[in-house]
């Protein structure tokens, strides 16, 4: 099951009352950007720091503002080629930014379950972004075509490791302690995306296979 673009649309449109206010306070598209980013870059910091719970808050805000951005480009008209790599390239570094810190906070923890699972989740996170960037740089599923294919694109990423590091903070954080709830919950969460990014990457592989075997098939002999 996947996020059509349908529903995106849906979504984005919510939001818009939201971007035009904080349009009208002066903030631009790329502003909202880097907002969204040094929010999440403060949800790193709590992560790993162990607050695991204020931490994921922090991590879904930044993340949930990130739709702004472009509601906000294409309710005024200002939507560029500059600022859609300036939000695809912001949104990387915040989501590895958001890893490293569970990494970090991990280590402190001595939970080295999760940090091995952190960088997991991550390199499986990364592969989902980049099989979508090069098959539209190759001329694949061009638009937003591909953001629908698959199971876990960045927003289902984004919700499963929020509730993940908050339900971790309420069950007492985490720990190397093998009673620890907070560390299987996260663990859990951390493996939930690893295996459905795992899943995404290889039903992009597909669907960018079925569409050479098409354009292959329509060539004249």
């Amino acid at each position: 099951m996947a996020i059509s673009n349908e529903t995106r649309g849906r979504l984005k449109k919510l939001g818009e009352p939201i971007a035009l206010a904080l349009g009208r306070l002066g903030l631009t598209p790329d502003g909202l950007t880097l907002v969204g980013f040094g929010i999440t870059a403060v949800g790193a910091i709590l992560l790993a720091n162990r607050l695991w719970l204020v931490g994921g808050l922090v991590v879904f805000a930044g993340g949930a503002f990130d739709m702004f951005d472009g509601t906000l480009a294409r309710a005024t008209g200002r939507v560029s080629r500059l600022g859609a790599f300036m939000d695809s390239v912001f949104d990387r570094w915040g989501e590895a930014l958001v890893y490293v810190g569970i990494v970090i906070g991990s280590t402190r923890a001595d939970f080295q379950v999760g940090a091995w699972l952190a960088a997991a989740a991550m390199a499986s996170a990364f592969l989902v972004s980049y099989a979508r960037a090069k098959s539209e740089g190759l001329g694949f599923t061009s638009g937003t075509g591909m953001a629908s294919i698959g199971l876990m694109p960045r927003e289902v990423r984004l919700v499963v490791l929020a509730l993940g590091l908050c339900a971790a903070g309420l069950a007492g954080g985490v720990a190397a302690a093998p009673d620890a709830t907070g560390s299987a919950v996260l663990a859990g969460a951390l493996a939930i995306i690893t295996l459905g990014a795992t899943i995404t990457v290889i039903q992009r592989v597909l669907h960018v296979r079925a569409q050479a075997s098409g354009e292959a098939s329509e060539r004249p002999s």
